[in-house]
């Protein structure tokens, strides 16, 4: 093909009267970087000094075989079979390329193993942000293109195939907006000895996430009446209940077993997170239930970020999903916090 396109060149000070084939691109160090010139432009006189200031001695002359595909009817192609629900884009092709973004607030969920097929192929592309990244609506989420001007149809056609053999390569899950029940545990705060921080940290998480919080409950170090509280949340409708503090190894650290007298099943707990290694995930009939440490009052992020937006899109998460945490699952612990723009938990 790149021979083909050196053969149907010709001069730039020969191409007055040309229609280009491409839009051509200007980068102004620290300036600008955009389209000097869009696809379709007729070259006028007056252009051919700017061209070859953009380094442009030649222009193609395009004549497009029938097992041939130009970048941007390709990168249409693809956005339509990569693009799922929750993503939206537009149809106008700039420089070749098309961005995916966010068409709501969500979860930022990529098939990897369909995405990985896509990009083997080689003459085309697509670059994501990371799984489970949140995102908000209008945020770019991906970018992609033919990587040629001109293509075999069939490498699209195949790629368009991959896009399509499976679940939506590229899709942004909604939030459910859960009614949600705090309680919270220690001896400390249940007796007045301290202020509890905990509350105001857990209300601040979730309504970030669209949710909020309903029941509020305090219990000492009693697994019984931890249980108690537990129950009387889901008694006043919890979707979604969190308990704080008591996760550690201390004698007086019940929350644990509180949960589990709750009728708490499939109970994961610890997690290779730092912040959050001790968190723990159950479910109570249909409830999710979280038990957070009490490295959650101190961080500003934690696993609990990790894990609570894939709670709200309905993931139920396991030892196996915990697991995959643990690469990228250290906190770097930023003077200045600027998650979800970092690795943490970007496994």
């Amino acid at each position: 093909m790149t021979e083909k396109l050196r053969k149907n060149t010709v001069p730039v000070e020969a191409s007055v009267g040309m229609v280009l084939p491409h839009d051509i691109t200007e980068i102004v160090k620290d300036r600008f970087k955009g389209r000097a010139f869009r696809k379709g432009h007729i070259i006028r006189a007056e252009d051919v000094e700017h061209l070859r200031r953009l380094g442009k001695e030649h222009i193609y002359v395009l004549e497009l075989g029938p097992e041939e595909i130009h970048e941007n009817e390709a990168a249409l192609l693809m956005a339509e079979a990569l693009a799922g629900p929750g993503v939206e884009y537009s149809e106008e092709v700039v420089e070749g390329k098309i961005n995916l973004a966010a068409s709501l607030d969500g979860l930022l969920k990529i098939d990897r193993e369909s995405l990985y097929r896509f990009n083997l192929l080689g003459e085309v592309m697509c670059a994501t942000l990371q799984d489970n990244t949140p995102v908000k609506r209008g945020e770019p989420v991906a970018g992609l293109r033919l990587i040629p001007l001109v293509a075999a149809r069939r490498v699209v056609e195949e790629a368009v195939s991959i896009a399509r053999s499976g679940p939506p390569v590229v899709r942004v899950a909604p939030l459910a907006k859960v009614r949600a029940g705090l309680v919270i545990t220690g001896n400390e705060v249940y007796h007045g000895r301290i202020e509890d921080r905990f509350e105001g940290v857990l209300r601040e998480k979730l309504a970030g996430l669209g949710s909020t919080v309903g029941p509020v409950r305090f219990a000492p170090d009693d697994a019984a009446l931890i249980a108690e509280a537990i129950a009387s949340c889901l008694a006043e409708g919890a979707e979604l209940v969190v308990t704080s503090g008591g996760m550690s190894v201390d004698p007086d650290d019940v929350t644990r077993l509180g949960i589990a007298l709750a009728g708490a099943e499939s109970v994961v707990y610890g997690t290779p997170v730092l912040p959050g290694a001790m968190l723990l995930i159950g479910q109570i009939g249909s409830v999710p239930v979280l038990g957070v440490p009490a490295c959650g009052m101190f961080h500003a992020i934690t696993v609990l970020d990790l894990v609570l937006p894939r709670i709200l899109i309905g993931e139920r998460i396991g030892r196996e999903q915990l697991a995959a945490l643990g690469h990228g699952g250290l906190c770097r612990q930023c003077a200045r916090c600027q998650y979800p723009v970092c690795g943490f938990g970007k496994s």
